[in-house]
């Protein structure tokens, strides 16, 4: 990717202490269990090291022509941090504090505002931002209620491109090594769409229920196929006996 020159003075500072945040909740209540539910799937395939970040309606900070410009994606992932957590609990501020997010998401509602739109011009939206400020390689825009899902990536001119999803309605994302895609149906009493994300092999990155039922799954096959065993072993001494019997009836002793 070709950097872009850009014309706005550009700093990576810490978040002043008495920067005020917007502590407005999120516009959906359909927004925080599909944010963890994606993290969840991560830590459980093994894909969140310490090292990593992953943030839900969280600051992602950076300077603008002296002005402190903060945004709080529904969802971002960053893969290396180099500071301590600790340090990182209010907001973020790539290279400052480790490497830029590789991927951001935002989950639209009825109360969608103009920050969601393709605005390319300052002052920043979080299409700006994510595209011109801090060129955050994968931007994605998901409709829970209907499904919708659009991937944007940065081409070479640091532009988004909407990207065309793959023959299973899936969209790879290279720096995260892992597909992401809608998936229909049930968790924590939602019945709905969901993002979820599929390894290079195609294999769902399940979720902690679904890997209970799974390993329940296993045992019951387990037990079946012992229970299945002990009556073969039980019909095959019965079998034994039978013809124990019929030799002594012939009068051989088996």
């Amino acid at each position: 990717m070709v950097a872009t020159v850009h014309p706005y003075n550009i700093t990576w500072e810490l978040l002043p202490e008495d920067f005020i945040l917007d502590d407005e909740p999120v516009d959906n209540v359909n927004q925080p269990p599909i944010a963890a539910a994606l993290t969840e799937s991560l830590e459980l395939a093994g894909r969140l090291p310490s090292t990593a970040l992953a943030t839900t309606n969280y600051g992602i900070c950076a300077t603008v022509n002296e002005k402190v410009i903060v945004k709080a994606p529904d969802w971002a992932y960053v893969l290396q941090i180099n500071v301590a957590r600790e340090e990182v609990k209010r907001s973020y501020t790539p290279y400052l504090q480790g490497e830029i997010p590789v991927v951001v998401m935002e989950f639209l509602s009825d109360a969608e505002g103009t920050e969601y739109s393709s605005k390319r011009t300052y002052p920043p939206g979080k299409w700006f931002y994510y595209e011109q400020i801090l060129q955050i390689p994968n931007y994605i825009i998901f409709e829970p209620e209907s499904g919708s899902l659009e991937v944007h990536q940065l081409d070479e001119s640091g532009k988004y491109d909407l990207c065309p999803p793959d023959e299973n309605n899936r969209y790879w994302l290279n720096e995260m090594q892992l597909f992401i895609g809608v998936w229909q149906g049930r968790r924590e009493n939602r019945e709905g769409y969901w993002l979820r994300w599929w390894d290079e092999a195609g294999n769902l990155l399940l979720w902690g229920t679904e890997l209970v039922l799974q390993e329940r799954e296993a045992k019951e096959q387990e037990r079946q196929a012992k229970e299945r065993e002990r009556e073969a072993k039980e019909a095959a001494l019965k079998r034994l006996e039978e013809l124990e019997q019929r030799l002594r009836d012939a009068g051989i002793e088996p």
